[in-house]
């Protein structure tokens, strides 16, 4: 029962300084190129440079009390990243011939995220707020492929694309950080301008490595984005 009373109490708070507020609620859009890289955590595994990727999305937000709001919506990522591993592949299975060597590959992922984030604002200055950020993000996997580049002994063995859905686990979580400007066009409408970083802590990977099944494929994925919107 106390937690009941306490939780409605904090409703109501909540909703009362909401509603002081010159305007509770705010939405938009955005767009938001980005560039990605994945960091692989077994052995033999190694980042291979970074990806330009992108991203759009809606964008709601709820102000907790004045300058400070809660930042949430979805987000369609496309996130990309390279990575090299050990790989051994057999060509027309079963009686064909083996190869091990090393696998250059690219993943191009489509991830729907649903981020919760602080939000934290500056007042007004001749028309510019600037903010700070802080949150998580929760990522759902839509769709997975890959750009395969197999060497065995110098020698380019696979070169093709692939679905790797399965290869990848369902969920991506992450810690958001990020910054930057608001420029009001008038009424409660805003340009919006900012650095995000997301900076995954979960293996995105599943399996075991075929050359030694003892070593599991292990990786993060990151990426920064620059945020272009409009809040109305």
């Amino acid at each position: 029962m106390k937690k009941i009373t306490l939780l409605c109490g904090m409703v109501l708070w909540l909703t009362s300084f909401a509603m002081a507020q010159d305007k509770a609620f705010q939405f938009g859009f955005k767009v938001a190129p980005n560039i990605g890289w994945i960091k692989p955590n077994a052995e033999d595994y190694a980042r291979n440079g970074t990806d330009a990727g992108f991203s759009w999305g809606f964008v709601a937000e709820i102000f907790l009390m004045e300058n400070y709001a809660l930042n949430t919506g979805f987000d369609v990522v496309y996130l990309n990243g390279s990575y090299t591993y050990p790989h051994m592949v057999t060509i027309n299975p079963p009686s064909g011939t083996t190869y091990t060597g090393v696998m250059n590959r690219t993943i191009r992922a489509k991830y729907v995220q649903l981020p919760l984030v602080l939000k934290m604002k500056t007042n007004d200055f001749n028309g510019f707020v600037i903010y700070g950020q802080v949150g998580f993000g929760l990522g759902f996997l839509v769709d997975a492929k890959a750009d395969d580049k197999f060497f065995s002994g110098g020698q380019l063995i696979i070169d093709e694309k692939s679905q790797i859905s399965k290869q990848l686990r369902f969920t991506r979580e992450s810690l958001i950080l990020g910054g930057g400007v608001e420029y009001s066009l008038g009424g409660s409408t805003f340009l919006t301008a900012g650095l995000k970083f997301d900076n995954g802590f979960v293996d995105i990977l599943k399996d075991q490595n075929k050359v030694d099944p003892s070593i599991e494929n292990k990786a993060i994925s990151n990426f920064l984005e620059l945020q272009i919107g409009l809040l109305f």
